[in-house]
């Protein structure tokens, strides 16, 4: 067989492993463009991208005779250095999964095989006169062109998220003070999108930090080691002294809908996993000061759209099962205060930052398709994430205990939310989406997104707490 057309079909095959890579593991289950920390791997990728979308749509029609094959050459070396640096990046940074690291490995297989084939056409192309020679090369040439189109898209998409993230690093907050330093903390959802963010904070202040997760090697590695990791509450002996325990773990609650199974998996992962933290406070020997245990503003249930009333940490719960499992998760933390222990329960809204729910809810936004959900006129409690890891720290340093609503200062509703990020990524607004396909694809939890709630963070502002970003232009402006 020809080796030139051998390598074109080895080529094929690199974008559909790329393709492959970067979708299911830089997008979905790893999640680098959102991801801190990863600004340089994704500088790196997007400079690899636009290199193989240039070899893949030039390759598809083009023969490089004379001199240009000397570039084709030196673009090759690029790739594979920059390829090389990947591999030290991703050593550095992250924990890569097995399926990942298996299809790295096969992609730089099947890269050294069609990189070896076209330089064995090299001395023939050398020796021609300098030009690029028409050569297509039917449909394969059709779908390398493709791949190139697809490889440069996702080239720019990197390159636009390392800005991204660079310019948020840029407007981090300061590390705010969790107390006196020194002091030792056990996290729980240290892994998920608040809690890396706590977990960072803890250590740039200095405190020493524990670790409550079901991949403590992946943990260990986000880390930098910086951090003790455990997997169950067992491996913590009584004797270890805890000074604050921060509880954030829970399994995302919008998603699939709320079967029973669904509705166990929810509790087991507040309920149960705070029901054995409060059993290691009853064993330890030196009981911890405080714990701050998550809840959320579901507590309170849903407001009928056009409800105005402003709820506060002395409304009552609903009959409803998302008010039920609030409930029940403040009240298995609460078991803590028999022992001692002074129990902070935080009532949380929607938490904007680069990860969680806000990349989802602007969407549509950035699509030029933002507008009201269901009418809009429902309430959207929402909070900076930096103002959440703020309030935890001042609830840390102050010791203090009882339940705290974290939302912001300023009430909008889901149309006013649309509105303003309409206006600050530019694009148009107005078109609306109805409720009931929401309703017909979530069921019961529809309720959360089509009536929502009107929450006022009464108690963190008596408590003297200063919110960095109380209104919601000023929050997603930072985020942009």
């Amino acid at each position: 067989m020809n080796t030139h057309l051998l390598a074109l079909q080895l080529m094929a095959a690199q974008g559909c492993l790329g393709a492959f890579d970067t979708l299911y593991h830089h997008e979905l289950t790893e999640a680098l463009p959102k991801r801190a920390g990863a600004r340089r791997e994704l500088f790196i990728h997007s400079l690899r991208a636009l290199i193989y979308s240039a070899l893949f749509i030039g390759l598809a029609y083009w023969r490089f005779d004379g001199a240009w094959a000397a570039v084709l050459v030196a673009l090759f070396g690029v790739e594979i250095v920059l390829t090389l640096w990947d591999f030290v990046v991703e050593d550095q940074t992250r924990l890569l999964p097995a399926t990942e690291r298996v299809t790295h490995t096969v992609l730089a297989m099947n890269g050294g095989a069609f990189i070896t084939l076209l330089v064995l056409n090299m001395p023939a192309w050398l020796a021609l006169p300098t030009t690029l020679t028409y050569q297509p090369h039917g449909a394969l040439g059709v779908f390398l062109a493709l791949c190139g189109l697809g490889v440069g898209i996702s080239g720019v998409r990197d390159g636009l998220a390392a800005r991204a993230i660079g310019r948020r690093e840029g407007r981090a907050a300061p590390a705010p003070s969790f107390g006196a330093p020194g002091r030792s903390f056990l996290v729980t959802g240290a892994t998920g999108f608040i809690g890396q963010k706590l977990v960072r904070a803890l250590l740039r202040d200095g405190q020493r930090v524990t670790v409550l997760t079901r991949q403590v090697r992946s943990a260990a590695w986000m880390f930098d080691g910086g951090v003790e990791c455990i997997s169950g509450m067992d491996q913590l002996p009584p004797s270890r002294r805890i000074d604050v325990v921060i509880n954030l773990a829970g399994a995302p609650v919008l998603g699939w809908r709320w079967t029973s199974a669904r509705r166990a998996a929810l509790r087991n992962s507040r309920i149960e996993l705070t029901e054995r933290v409060v059993a290691w406070i009853a064993r330890a020997e030196h009981k911890p000061a405080q714990l701050v245990s998550a809840s959320a503003v579901g507590y309170y249930g849903v407001q009928q759209p056009g409800d105005a009333t402003e709820l506060t940490e002395a409304d009552g719960p609903q009959p409803i099962f998302m008010s039920d499992l609030c409930r029940e998760w403040e009240q298995a933390a609460q078991g803590a205060a028999q022992h001692g222990v002074r129990v902070a329960a935080m009532r949380i809204g929607v938490v904007l930052g680069a990860q969680g729910a806000l990349p989802m809810m602007l969407l549509p936004v950035r699509l030029g398709l933002g507008g009201p959900l269901g009418g809009g006129a429902q309430w959207l409690p929402w909070i900076h994430v930096d103002d959440v890891i703020g309030a935890i720290a001042h609830l840390c340093r102050s010791g203090a205990h009882g339940v705290y609503n974290f939302t912001a200062p300023e009430s909008v509703t889901q149309a006013q939310f649309a509105r303003v990020a309409a206006r600050v990524w530019r694009r148009p607004h107005g078109f609306p989406t109805p409720g009931l396909p929401v309703r017909l694809a979530l069921g019961e939890q529809a309720g959360l997104l089509l009536q929502g709630q009107r929450v006022s963070p009464a108690k963190l502002r008596a408590s003297g707490f200063t919110f960095s970003f109380p209104q919601l232009e000023l929050a997603l402006r930072n985020l942009k």
